[in-house]
């Protein structure tokens, strides 16, 4: 006799897999295939924002934290990664491997500082620590004062001598961060932290309440998220073979843009900012020529998609047709009988 059963997994979801597959395997094996320099950078960058969007979703959309300082953890990866190559003489993929935990390490005091702010205090404090930090950098010597840092020939040999090879390994590595980043966050969300972040985004007293430890938790979130950023930072530099306070701290290039992928995509969703990623890319690559209008459109289009459709377009989605391509909770599937009562 059939019984009922608890799954995961959704009709849409199994065959997203399905389809993804094949994509991963194309986007994996692409430098061997075609190998075009300018597409695999585009798609290295698509990456990089991607994981960055996914890890601002978590923050903001999961467990409330709406920070506006995230660009703050793109400059120490990318410091820390430009540091240890350079003055430290530390080899280069032990840099990488080490400019996440940097990061990490000092969110640690950070976030003993900002946890003490709420809302918009909370949002405004977190751009005020980036502005410190890259104050900081701007004054320290050995960081290259206010003209940064650059990458050495004999530094980047440590990747190959052979450009294209380097432009393979540094495609590949972009993809490999973004897939671990986006495991990370599934992982997170399918575990009891993720309920305990939904549960504080919702009402902080209320699941403090039922004993969810609130500080812990977003103390938790918080140091995955800075240590990830990090990573993600000292690719992006890595790739842009330079660093300088105002790239590295940038909050336009590392923080507003993450937000609009977010928002037009569907805050709180796993789906959203691969949507939003997505539209941000397309509508750059259509309206860069465009100068200061290109900015413009942009913010016409995120005021229209919120007043249309507040929770982001995947949002509606979900809402409208009830489809979820990475499901992070269980659903309870009745026997053919049951449903049929219902």
């Amino acid at each position: 006799m059939e019984a009922d059963r608890v799954e995961r997994g959704t009709r849409a979801s199994r065959a997203f897999a399905v389809i993804a597959a094949p994509v991963l395997v194309a986007l994996v094996t692409l430098p061997w295939w075609w190998g075009d320099p300018g597409w695999m950078r585009l798609i290295a960058e698509m990456a990089y924002y991607l994981a960055l969007a996914q890890l601002w979703n978590l923050l903001a959309g999961y467990a409330g934290l709406v920070s506006v300082g995230q660009q703050a953890y793109v400059g120490l990866g990318g410091y820390a990664l430009f540091y240890l190559t350079g003055p430290a003489n530390v080899n280069l993929y032990l840099a990488l491997l080490l400019a996440g935990p940097f990061a990490g390490l000092i969110a640690i005091p950070v976030s003993f500082a900002v946890f003490r702010l709420r809302g918009a205090y909370f949002a405004i404090g977190t751009w005020v620590v980036s502005e410190v930090f890259a104050l900081l950098a701007s004054l320290i010597l050995v960081l290259g004062a206010g003209s940064g840092l650059s990458l050495t020939v004999p530094i980047l040999r440590q990747i190959s001598s052979d450009r294209d090879v380097r432009d393979a390994v540094l495609y590949l590595m972009s993809l490999a961060v973004a897939a671990l980043v986006f495991a990370i966050v599934y992982l997170l969300l399918r575990s009891r932290h993720g309920l305990a972040l939904t549960a504080i985004r919702d009402s902080e007293p209320a699941s403090a309440s039922l004993g969810v430890n609130t500080f812990r938790t977003k103390f938790i979130v918080y140091l995955v998220t800075a240590a990830c950023t990090g990573l993600i930072g000292a690719l992006i530099f890595l790739q842009k073979l330079r660093i300088s306070p105002e790239a590295g701290f940038s909050i336009n290039d590392w923080t507003v843009v993450v937000i609009f992928m977010v928002v037009i995509g569907g805050i709180g969703t796993l789906e959203g900012p691969f949507v939003g990623m997505l539209i941000y890319i397309m509508l750059r690559e259509l309206l860069a020529d465009y100068g200061t209008i290109y900015l413009i459109l942009m913010g016409a289009i995120a005021i229209a998609v919120m007043l249309k459709a507040p929770f982001g377009i995947w949002g509606w989605v979900v809402q409208r047709y009830n489809v979820q391509l990475f499901p992070v909770g269980r659903r309870l599937v009745l026997t053919a009988s049951k449903a049929s009562e219902r």
